[in-house]
């Protein structure tokens, strides 16, 4: 099991790299990297957007190592390096969000927690920050924090191209009749990864963009399609879940939630609708920002680790306080 390096992209050194077995037995394709620095500050496990991969997040890695942590990071199933669950690779397919979260909780106890240090915080992007927020709020939660960039609290209306009740009665009909597996009308079966740097709605950075356009013309195992009528169903079962009135307070741990002002592909204002209710919670809005906060220009990025930076240093000082 290995990393796709590219001239541009390279691994940063000292992985480790395996495939772990999912609750059900799908397989999981996790890396694991130790801090840089002398002293380690805890270990950061990042949790990615849906059709995403490791490879995609070098970058954050090798920025978050340089801060003292050190940075486990898996595959959501069913796409990067991990088992796709229909025979079709492109189709991005779950049937219930719960195995997400199983499969996470199974990584932090069998492969994070023995061979890396605690604290532990928890960063996920889009998808990667739904899957986080549902953790968070279960008693179990392994995290000390949760930060997360575009969350995907509401899907935005962009994406669903049609009013949300329609497109919820629409899948949940095809499910009924057998069709989860298949892609919703209107989506072509063609990598996310694959589309011109014009006119695209995840950053305003023509160069990461273009990496990242490499890393899967390089590797297109790893490249991902639209999700299917299942996956979609699935995935506004659990928006309900989160955007219930009561569901932000029952988090009882620190939250971070980044929301993007030109987001094109979750609702901006869900994030700012659900921040305010979370009992230690916060947000904070990034207006030139496109979804993926990490992969825009030096800017943008800059204000996200500035505001990593001072929320997980009082992370810091809790714990030497402790001592």
């Amino acid at each position: 099991m290995t990393l796709v390096s590219l001239a541009k992209n390279p691994v940063p050194s000292g992985a480790t790299v395996g495939l772990m077995p999912g609750q059900d037995g799908v397989l999981i394709r996790f890396a694991r990297w130790r801090e840089t620095t002398q002293g380690c500050r805890g270990t950061v496990v990042v949790v990615p957007g849906r059709s995403e991969f490791i490879e995609k997040y070098f970058e954050t890695v090798a920025d978050l190592r340089r801060r003292g942590f050190a940075v486990a990071m898996l595959d959501l199933r069913g796409q990067g390096g991990s088992q796709r669950l229909l025979s079709d690779p492109l189709k991005g397919h779950v049937g219930r969000f719960s195995d997400y979260d199983s499969d996470l909780m199974l990584f932090v106890r069998e492969v994070v927690m023995p061979n890396l240090p605690p604290p532990y915080v928890a960063f996920g992007h889009s998808l990667g920050g739904h899957i986080l927020l549902r953790v968070a709020g279960s008693a179990q939660c392994p995290f000390e924090r949760i930060i997360a960039t575009g969350p995907m609290i509401r899907i935005a209306s962009e994406q669903l191209g049609f009013p949300r009740s329609v497109v919820r009665a629409y899948v949940e009909l095809a499910g009924a009749l057998g069709l989860a597996r298949r892609l919703p009308l209107g989506r072509t079966r063609r990598a996310n990864d694959s589309y011109p740097f014009e006119g695209n709605q995840l950053t305003s950075d023509r160069e990461r963009y273009q990496r990242n356009v490499a890393i899967v013309t390089a590797a297109p195992e790893l490249g991902l399609g639209p999700p299917t009528i299942g996956w979609l169903r699935a995935a506004l079962r659990s928006c309900a879940t989160l955007e219930a009135p009561t569901y932000p307070s029952r988090l009882r741990l620190p939250v971070l939630l980044f929301a993007a002002g030109q987001d094109q592909i979750v609702s901006t204002r869900a994030i700012e609708d659900f921040a305010p209710k979370m009992k230690l919670g916060t947000h904070v809005l990034i207006g030139a920002a496109q979804h993926e906060i990490l992969q825009e220009n030096d800017d943008i990025r800059g204000r996200f680790w500035a505001s990593f930076d001072a929320y997980t240093e009082a992370l810091v000082v809790k714990e030497r306080a402790a001592i």
